[in-house]
C-alpha cells in the first residue's frame, strides 16, 4: 500500500506550485480532485506539456460558482487536504477559506508573500525579493526555484507533517507556504560566513568550462585530493598547488585551455572510475535518458 492511500486532496490552485506539490502527493499514494473554474486552468493553453506533465492521473470537477455556489465548500468538506493557491483573501470570498471547512482538514495555501500581502508576481519577482539573485543578475535561472522548491515542496512537507500530527491530534492545520520566504531559506545559511560568490565562480576549482565541441564541464573538486587527481589526470601537475592561490582567474585561464582540447565525451571517457569531480552539462533529453537507463 502506498503512503498516502486513502487521503483524498481538493487541489484548486492552477499555474505550477500547485499542482507539482499535489502531483507529489498523487505519486505517494493520494487521490487528487482539481476543482477547476468553468475555463479550465490557463496553464492547458500556456504550456500544455507541461500541464498534462503535472496533472496526469488527477480527477477533475468543474465548479462553476453562479450556478453552484456551495459545491466548493462540499468538496473541501470531503477532503483531508485541501490545496490552494489564490490571493490572500480570494478564497475566503469563495467561501473555501480556512475558516469554511472542517477542522480535521489540513488546509494549505501557497501564497506569494505571505498570507497577508497581496502583490501580485512571478518566480522571478520572488527569488529577486529572496535575495537568490544577487550573484548572477541579470542572468535568468533556469528554473522556477522559488515556485517549485520554495511553494510546492515546502508545501508537501508541511501537509505531511500535518498529517502526521493529524494522526495523534485528531485535528488538521491551517498552513501558509510563502514562496518568497521559503525561497529565503533555501539560501539563508549563506549569510553566515560563506567565502564571497564561492558559489559563483570565485573558484577555478568550482566552475563550468567549455569543452573543444562547444558542450561544457562541471569542475567541483575542491577538496585538495580530489583536485590534486584531477590535475594527474589532465596531465597538468603543475597546478596542484595552486589550487587557491590568489589569482583564480589566471588559474581558470590555465583550465581553459586544457578543457578546450578535448570533446565532452572524450572528457568523460577520460573521467570515467576517476575521483575527480567532474561531469557534464547534459541536456533535459540526456538527463532523462541516463535516469532510465
Amino acid at each position: 500500500m502506498e503512503p498516502l492511500a486513502g487521503i483524498v486532496v481538493a487541489d484548486f490552485t492552477r499555474y505550477l506550485p500547485g499542482p507539482f506539490a499535489s502531483r507529489e502527493l498523487l505519486e505517494r499514494g493520494a487521490r487528487v480532485v482539481r476543482v477547476e473554474a468553468p475555463g479550465g486552468d490557463p496553464m492547458r493553453d500556456v504550456a500544455p506539456g507541461w500541464h498534462e506533465a503535472l496533472n496526469a492521473g488527477k480527477e477533475s470537477v468543474v465548479w462553476d460558482l453562479d450556478r453552484a455556489p456551495e459545491l466548493g465548500r462540499t468538496i473541501c468538506a470531503q477532503a483531508d487536504v485541501v490545496l490552494e493557491g489564490f490571493r490572500p483573501g480570494v478564497a475566503d470570498r469563495l467561501g473555501i477559506g480556512a475558516s469554511d471547512v472542517p477542522e480535521s482538514v489540513v488546509y494549505c495555501s501557497i501564497t506569494g508573500f505571505g498570507p497577508d500581502d497581496r502583490r501580485a508576481g512571478h518566480d522571478l519577482n520572488y527569488q529577486g525579493w529572496a535575495g537568490l539573485l544577487a550573484d548572477t543578475a541579470p542572468a535568468l535561472p533556469p528554473v522556477q526555484i522559488a515556485d517549485l522548491a520554495g511553494g510546492a515542496l515546502y508545501a508537501v512537507v508541511e501537509i505531511l507533517a500535518a498529517l502526521l500530527e493529524r494522526e495523534r491530534t485528531g485535528r488538521g492545520r491551517r498552513i501558509d507556504v510563502s514562496m518568497t520566504h521559503n525561497a529565503h531559506r533555501l539560501a539563508e545559511h549563506r549569510l553566515h560566513g560563506e567565502p564571497e560568490r564561492t558559489l559563483t565562480g570565485a573558484l577555478a576549482c568550482y566552475r563550468i568550462y567549455a569543452t573543444a565541441d562547444a558542450r561544457y564541464l562541471t569542475i567541483t573538486p575542491v577538496e585538495p585530493k580530489f583536485w590534486r587527481r584531477l590535475c594527474e589526470v589532465v596531465g597538468r601537475e603543475d597546478l596542484v598547488d595552486r589550487q587557491y592561490e590568489e589569482d583564480q582567474d589566471a588559474l581558470a585561464a590555465e583550465l581553459v585551455a586544457v578543457f578546450r582540447a578535448r570533446t565532452l565525451a572524450e572528457w568523460l571517457e577520460l573521467f570515467e572510475g576517476e575521483d575527480v569531480m567532474a561531469g557534464p552539462v547534459a541536456t533535459l533529453a540526456e538527463a532523462r535518458a541516463s535516469f532510465e537507463g
